[in-house]
Parts: C-alpha cells; structure tokens; sequence
C-alpha cells in the first residue's frame, strides 16, 4: 500500500505496516480476483470530511471478506463505492479485470442486501424474490421461476413462497431480502450489516446459515460489521479499518495473533487485551520493562528491538489468555474486581497500580470472593507498542 508520512497517533492511527503489504498483491498481475480496489478516496462536503482513503483491497471469487471496524471508519462508504451508490472522488474498482468505477449500480451486477429488511409488504415471498428479474432481466417467465424457487430452496423458504412478509418471522425476512438478491447471479454480494436489527439468538443463527449459503454457491461476498466477534466468525479475509484507512488485512488468526498496530490490537478481542505503558530500562541483568506495578525482563526477540529505545516509554500488549493467576507468586499482585462468567471460562477483571487489567481463566478456577491474587505473564506471548500505535515486536 502506497505509504505517506505518518502522522498517526493512538486515537487516529492511519496504515499498518501490515496493510501495507497488501500492495504489493494489488500491484501483481493476479488473474481470476472478481473485485479489486485501487487507492480509493472519497470525500463528502467538498473534500472537508474524508470518509476513506487510499483502500486498496483484493477479493477473490468464492472468498468472503468482511470491513470491520467502529462507527465512522469508512466501512460503509467503501462498500457503497463498490456498488455504485457512492463514486470515489480518485482511485479505481475493477471486477475480473473491467474497471466498473464510472459504471452505474445497476450495470454492475452486484447484488446489495441492505441493513434494513425492505420487502414490499403487498407482495408474496415469491414476488418479492422475483422483483429484481422482473425489473432488470428479460428472462423468460419460466427461467424466472426456475431461479426463485431454486433460491427458496436454498434458503428453506419453499413452503413461504406464498405467504406476505408479515406472516414470516425475522430470520425468513432476512433470508427473503438475501433471495431477491441472489436469484440475480451477481458476481459479488454485498451486505451492509444485514443482521443488526436481529436478536442475538437468531443473529447468531443468520450468520451460520450465510456462510453455508456463500459456501455453496461459492460467489463472492463483502461484508460490513461493527462488530469484531461477528467479523471473526465469518470472514475468510478480515479488513479492519479506522478513520478512513485500512489498518491490516489478513486471515481471522493473522489479525487476532499479529496485530499491526495499537489500535487493531485493542480493537479485535473480548475481552480486550490489556496495554500497558512501560518504560524500557536497561539492568545488569539487560533490557526490562517497568510498568507502576511489575518490572519484568524483555525476551531475547524483545531486547533487540529495544536496545534503541532505552528510557523512552512503549505499550506492553497481553491477551487476557496469556495471564495466569497463582495462588502464591507471579510478576505482580492485583485486587481482583469482578469474576464475569462466560460459560466454559470466566472473565477475571483486576486492578493493580491504577490499571484495569483482564484474565481468562477455566469456569470457577477464581473464587468470586476472592480479594488479591498473584498475576504471571507469559512473556513469549506480548506485543510492544510505539507511544503512535506503531508496532515494534
């Protein structure tokens, strides 16, 4: 990805080094991607407020990628790019190899599931999934039946096919708006959050059945969330993007393991990671790391990055995993706030020299009722973190 002074801080943190290797596949000739993104901006309200900038994304047929990130980052705004519904102010969207930039959305043959359910009321489950056929195809009326009611079977919709909307419960609706979409055979799917106006049970039953649909017919799908846990779940490729920028682009593992930078880290992960300030010291022992309640030694791998950083303060990042709780010792000794269960584990929430730390523990390991306990970090496991964000091991 194409690189520009970095002026990023914690707050705003602009491209990874992660994501920025992503350029060099945008850049190679690569044969079969159904959609690419070149360095696409767009601006609202005269170039004053940036919605996205310099996204530079490959997807390929069959894979199922999913923009992630909090309110305002840009997600929506990209994916409303690739359909036609916003044009970028710079930058290019091919789809197998046809630059569709300039193209209206309804020459693009991508299918849009809205995040709002929006069925005509008036009409059959039928009706509503053949709409779009009727609309943009000339298709024989037979073909048009064919292509519904092979989608309904898909989807598990044969029985409904005559009943009105209001006679189907939420999911069905949802799984109606997804029909309508794919009885058009488009290239891609893209879906704006389709599941946000669910409850959680059947918000976890939508996101099963999507991947199996996407499986199965084996097209392309973007996907945007807000939510992380939602992202991991479904994506083959993750897109995690802030304020605009892509920050890191990789598998589920990749970006929960390797974050590239403060804000992926802190952003992927419940419960969070806990991240805290440190100053590099150097000790007869070498290089160590002090924090207000711990000094611990930095690895052989974590030294040799520091050597240069001697006296300047860096972020220490540790997975809630990644604390052990002992009984009788550890790298430091924390109050113990609250024990929220989470079925198989318990989220242990401390407290130690003003900083609200998390550990994951097996159900019950922690008594609720316990005061203090000794805290041991598996140091192998941490991330170092520039005061910018940036990430240094």
């Amino acid at each position: 990805m194409k690189q520009t002074e970095d002026t990023s801080s914690d707050t705003q943190p602009k491209r990874s080094e992660a994501s920025s290797g992503n350029q060099n596949a945008v850049d190679a000739s690569v044969s079969g991607n159904r959609i690419r993104l070149d360095g696409v901006r767009k601006t609202f309200n005269e170039g004053s407020v940036v919605a996205c900038d310099d996204v530079n994304i490959e997807i390929d047929e069959g894979e199922f990628v999913v923009l992630v990130g909090p309110s305002g980052c840009g997600k929506t705004t990209t994916l409303r790019c690739i359909a036609g519904l916003e044009e970028p102010d710079r930058g290019s969207i091919t789809v197998d190899g046809e630059d569709i930039t300039g193209l209206k959305s309804k020459d693009r043959n991508l299918a849009f599931v809205f995040q709002s359910i929006a069925l005509f009321p008036h009409m059959s489950v039928r009706k509503n999934i053949r709409f779009g056929l009727d609309m943009n195809t000339d298709l024989s009326s037979e073909e048009k039946r064919r292509r519904v009611e092979d989608v309904a079977e898909t989807l598990g919709l044969s029985e409904a096919l005559d009943r009105k909307p209001s006679a189907l419960s939420g999911g069905q609706q949802q799984r109606v708006s997804l029909g309508r979409a794919m009885v058009m055979e488009p290239a891609a799917f893209l879906l704006d959050e389709p599941f946000s106006a669910l409850d959680a049970n059947l918000r976890d039953h939508m996101r099963v059945e999507v991947k199996k649909i996407q499986r199965e017919l084996h097209t392309a799908m973007i996907f945007v969330t807000h939510d992380q846990e939602e992202a991991m779940t479904l994506g083959d490729k993750i897109v995690v993007m802030n304020n605009g920028y892509v920050q890191q682009i990789g598998t589920p593992y990749e970006i929960y393991n390797e974050p590239a930078n403060r804000f992926v880290a802190g952003f992927i992960g419940s419960p969070s990671p806990n991240l805290v300030e440190c100053t590099v010291e150097r000790t007869a022992d070498g290089i160590a790391l002090a924090s207000d309640f711990y000094t611990i030694p930095a690895t052989e791998t974590q030294a040799e990055r520091l050597e240069s950083l001697v006296g300047e303060t860096v972020i220490y990042g540790i997975r809630p995993e990644y604390l052990d709780l002992q009984i009788d010792r550890g790298a430091f000794v924390a109050d113990l706030d609250v024990v929220e269960p989470l079925g198989d584990r318990d989220a242990v929430h401390l407290s130690a020299g003003g900083t609200d730390l998390s550990a994951v523990t097996p159900q019950g390991e922690i008594a609720r009722d316990t005061d203090r306990v000794h805290v041991d970090i598996q140091t192998e496991e941490a991330w170092l973190f520039e005061e910018d964000g940036t990430r240094i091991v």
